[in-house]
């Protein structure tokens, strides 16, 4: 297999840009071809029965049809498949091509890339473009198994929604009022201090649902980070220790204590949202969260290993559109 296409590790493909794809793999067998290298990196496996042990299927000499490109078989299930089946490209009639380079422009826009730019640079119909990237948002959610946040962890909420004064006048009333969070939905943020991130959407900010967000995703042999909420003061005793910092006094940083990090998630959150997206709904809000989530977690490598990264999480993930509407 030709060099560029066999990605065998994360140095390989570090150097790779929406240029480099364009030129190495806009034509859909290069691209197929791109996408198993990933998948499989020591050969093809069976989606069904995760067997080795299978082989390619092509058109016999006699046949006039041309056959179905990619198509494998599996010698122990006997059943059919191809390096789509069961990941989010399933039963997707668009090109694997654009798949790979809306991934790419995903994972290369730090504040995100919407459904309707990808609908005009992939020549896509809007809904395809909307859920597809709803598809790759779902493909890099960060497990709930995944292992807790660890060291100093800083947590801070904040809120998304729009404001009273940008709706129609028949929902004002019962609206938002100015920035306070009335009306709005809250995002608590966890961060590692120079580590990851876990941000996640809840119902009500009280101690019940920040219990229930500790207790989930941060050790409890880490040093918490927050701000004065008095929740905080019961919650921070589950932990090694606590510090609080006093921003209704002014007080941001007291020496190690700070909640800064948190809050610059938030602002790249709300620059996203804000400059790019306009407007994120309460229903699919958790899929954005894991966007940013994924990107601020990826950070410290190239776009081309971020890319990487995202196509190999599309293994054993489906969406479907129903349940997404």
């Amino acid at each position: 297999m030709n060099k560029k296409l066999a990605i065998e590790n994360d140095t390989d493909i570090s150097d790779v840009t929406l240029f480099t794809i364009f030129q190495n793999y806009s034509d859909e067998d290069k691209a197929r071809e791109f996408v198993e290298s990933l998948l499989w990196p020591a050969g093809p496996v069976c989606p069904h029965c995760q067997s080795t042990e299978v082989y390619r299927l092509t058109p016999k000499a006699t046949s006039t049809k041309p056959g179905r490109k990619g198509l494998l078989k599996c010698k122990l299930c006997r059943k059919q498949f191809t390096v789509m089946v069961n990941t989010i490209f399933s039963d997707s009639h668009i090109p694997l091509s654009k798949w790979v380079i809306a991934i790419h422009l995903f994972c290369a826009s730090k504040k995100g890339i919407s459904a309707n730019q990808i609908h005009r640079m992939l020549g896509l119909t809007i809904k395809s473009a909307w859920f597809m990237m709803h598809r790759i948002r779902h493909s890099v959610a960060e497990s709930p198994e995944a292992s807790k946040l660890t060291g100093i962890v800083e947590c801070d909420e904040t809120y998304f929604g729009g404001k009273a004064k940008n709706m129609h006048r028949d929902k004002r009333a019962e609206a938002i009022q100015g920035r306070g969070p009335s009306g709005k939905t809250p995002v608590m943020t966890l961060v590692e201090r120079n580590g990851r991130v876990r941000t996640t959407q809840l119902q009500r900010v009280n101690e019940e649902n920040l219990d229930a967000v500790l207790s989930a995703y941060v050790d409890p042999t880490s040093c918490l980070m927050t701000d004065e909420g008095t929740s905080y003061n019961k919650l921070g005793k589950g932990f090694a220790s606590h510090e609080a910092v006093n921003h209704s006094r002014g007080e941001y940083v007291r020496e190690a204590a700070h909640i800064n990090s948190a809050e610059s998630v938030h602002s790249i959150l709300k620059r996203g949202v804000f400059g790019t997206y306009h407007h994120w709904s309460v229903a699919h809000l958790h899929r954005y969260l894991s966007e940013f989530d994924f990107r601020y977690n990826n950070r410290k490598v190239s776009d081309g290993t971020r890319m990487a990264s995202a196509i190999r999480s599309t293994a054993g993930k489906r969406l479907t559109y129903k349940p997404s509407c």
